[in-house]
């Protein structure tokens, strides 16, 4: 998605507010995250979200007694899900087909569950979303999160606050997703207040590698102008390249930038100390390993970005970075005081389970 247009609402109909019932044929014209004006009705109380990410984003801002079912990708096993660690309820409802970002939407198993709209992130051009919508007789209406994989966009950005917006807008319950939108804007303020008179001088460089991209990857795999390290003013090695998004580098690249910190995403960790075992000398001649300044990072792109396990993240990154900047943090009380403003429920404990938690982490065995 090259364009990203601002959200237009406007009632064509509608007197009153909040959710007092309106007629049957009363609706609500808006513009949705790829420009296309869709009619909703304006009394909307059964929906469905499809596409990476859509369901999460629904789980931020809307009613989850709306929502009639599911994609089979947000059912099973949910690791790395906390939208759906924090609401199991989510995964017992009707599956409306596979789920993916190359799988179909399946119009006889979303008709057969009788949504009033579809939340879509599948679509990523409009005649897409058009045929959906065509071959239903269901709304659909496109969220999205913007540029992905780099920046701070992907995660504090104006396409997730207008899609976050656009579903309360279309529930007609506003207060939950004004309040995350207000969370990620006051995390970003925070992150970036405590870090950014920093002098560069006094800041340590740093560099991220194990980060998945279309699957798990080994320590090469970074992002330049990665969002977290972006979001507390670090110095990200790899952004002397001038890339941005994902970038797989050369080891002896490493070597040379030897920066003072590792995080290895723990999504590649295993990956990270299988290689390890076959050229721990590789390893052992950076100053971060020899000096034990070689830290853990919470995967957070499953099925699109978890803002919640993201700016998580970022905070224990700047805990580790600045630690003076971040004397009052402790990562595992932020990780769940974020999850509870954003999914109602704590769920670092299952994170740091599945995962590991926030901690140092050794190469060797």
């Amino acid at each position: 998605m090259n364009r990203i247009f601002p959200i237009v609402l406007v009632s064509l109909a509608l007197s009153g507010c909040g959710t007092a019932a309106q007629p049957a044929d009363v609706l609500l014209a808006i513009t949705d995250l790829l420009g296309r004006p869709v009619s909703v009705p304006a009394d909307v109380t059964r929906v469905i979200a499809i596409g990476p990410g859509a369901l999460r984003l629904y789980v931020y801002a809307g009613n989850l007694d709306f929502v009639v079912g599911v994609e089979q990708m947000d059912t099973g096993d949910v690791s790395g899900k906390p939208y759906m660690l924090a609401n199991p309820m989510l995964a017992q409802l009707p599956v409306i087909g596979l789920g993916g970002p190359n799988n179909a939407p399946d119009p006889e198993k979303i008709l057969a569950v009788e949504p009033q709209v579809i939340f879509s992130t599948y679509a990523l051009d409009a005649e897409t979303a058009d045929e959906l919508q065509a071959q239903t007789g269901i709304p659909v209406v496109v969220l999205s999160y913007g540029a992905q994989g780099f920046g701070t966009t992907s995660i504090f950005g104006q396409p997730v606050q207008d899609s976050l917006r656009l579903i309360g807008r279309i529930i007609g319950q506003t207060s939950k997703s004004e309040s995350a939108i207000a969370f990620l804007l006051q995390s970003r303020r925070d992150l970036g207040d405590r870090t950014q008179a920093i002098p560069d001088a006094e800041k340590p460089t740093v560099y991220i590698g194990g980060l998945g991209s279309l699957g798990l990857h080994g320590i090469e795999s970074t992002q330049g102008h990665y969002a977290l390290l972006d979001a507390v003013h670090a110095k990200n090695v790899v952004d002397e390249t001038g890339r941005s998004g994902s970038v797989m580098i050369d080891k002896e690249q490493l070597l040379e930038w030897d920066p003072d910190f590792v995080f290895i995403d723990l999504g590649g960790y295993a990956t990270v100390r299988e290689d390890y075992r076959k050229n721990s000398a590789f390893y052992d001649s950076l100053s971060a390993v020899r000096s034990g300044q070689v830290f853990s990072q919470l995967p957070y792109n499953y099925y699109s970005t978890n803002l919640d396990t993201a700016i998580a993240d970022a905070y224990y990154l700047g805990k580790i970075l600045y630690p003076e900047a971040f004397a009052d943090v402790d990562p595992a009380v932020k990780a769940d005081e974020i999850y509870r403003a954003l999914l109602g429920q704590p769920v670092y404990a299952r994170m740091s389970e599945d995962f590991g938690g926030f901690r140092k982490l050794p190469l060797g065995d």
